[in-house]
């Protein structure tokens, strides 16, 4: 088997295994957007909570049809010998990559002002929805028990809130080291904000989220040097 043989098997596995891959997200999330109440009963409550509070559903779908459209560029490309599919499958990953270098660098150089426009979304959320709107509350419930932590900043985000006027004007007990939360408990507890832990639980494994993101870059560069080495080696043989 010469090399460029073995490029091309590598080169259609690789993309069936990223098709099918994409196949099954997109079913995962039709299945999700169509008849969630049975998906629920897979994943349980707490997992349904998080899914409808931040539409994993349509996010499954996008991911799913992208994932798809590469695997079918790839695969066909490389198995047809097709320059034009080659090349947008290259043109289509260096899309992906270019857009993910920016965003690292985007939340890198505008940390804060991507913080202040999370805050902004957040926080109407917090005052309005939570103990008001189950799925709200339930996915709130999880994040804060989880990490330790209470609202996105800490519990002013409570203050004159939904919860916080139906219940004597008391905070969620995740924002006290004690079961009655008043004002005067929760600023002696000093219960961190959710966004500040989960950015510190990040910086605590930085090693392993820059490995994952690394590993990432490093297959995408890998499929466009591929993709492109099958182009000119069929572009020799014309």
């Amino acid at each position: 088997m010469g090399c460029f043989t073995f490029v091309k098997v590598m080169m259609i596995l690789f993309n069936l295994f990223i098709f099918l891959a994409g196949g099954a997200l997109l079913g995962v999330g039709i299945w999700v957007s169509v008849d969630g109440t049975s998906f629920v009963k897979v994943i349980g409550p707490i997992s349904s909570g998080a899914m409808q509070f931040v539409n994993v559903g349509y996010f499954c779908i996008v991911i799913g049809a992208i994932l798809i459209i590469l695997g079918f560029l790839g695969c066909c490309g490389a198995q047809k010998e097709s320059k034009c599919l080659l090349i947008l499958f290259f043109a289509i990953v260096l899309i992906i990559f270019i857009a993910e270098i920016a965003a690292a660098v985007v939340a890198l150089v505008y940390s804060s002002f991507a913080e202040s426009l999370l805050r902004a979304w957040v926080t109407p959320v917090l005052r309005n929805d939570y103990g008001r709107q189950k799925d709200v509350t339930g996915i709130w419930n999880s994040t804060m028990s989880e990490l330790k932590c209470c609202g996105f900043t800490n519990y002013t985000d409570f203050t004159d809130s939904y919860f916080f006027n139906q219940h004597n004007q008391t905070y969620p007990q995740f924002c006290c080291n004690s079961t009655h939360c008043d004002e005067v408990t929760a600023i002696k507890s000093k219960v961190q904000g959710c966004f500040r832990q989960l950015f510190d639980i990040l910086k605590e494994n930085a090693n392993i989220v820059g490995g994952i993101a690394a590993g990432i870059c490093a297959l995408e560069i890998a499929a466009m040097v591929v993709s492109m080495y099958l182009y000119c080696k069929i572009d020799g043989k014309s």
